[in-house]
């Protein structure tokens, strides 16, 4: 499962509205930007307490994307 499609599912398993989940790739020199983006009030549900299930979303990614060789790390907007 490529990156991308991975964010976004575990993104819509957390919202209230998965309608709203949005994630952009943005290439750059050695690694991959993936931005988060979900409804303001879900926002929460996507951080979790200090931050944690962040943390958990991207470790998931980071360690797919080392697999293959690829450097990706993922921001929440």
């Amino acid at each position: 499962m490529q990156e991308q499609e991975l964010v976004t599912v575990l993104a819509k398993a957390l919202v209230e509205k998965p309608e709203e989940v949005q994630v952009e790739a943005v290439e750059e020199e050695d690694r991959t930007i993936l931005k988060l983006h979900v409804a303001q009030e879900d926002m929460g549900r996507v951080i979790g307490k200090q931050g944690r299930i962040a943390k958990a979303i991207r470790t998931i990614v980071k360690s797919a994307a080392t697999r293959e060789k690829k450097k990706v790390s993922v921001d929440i907007e």
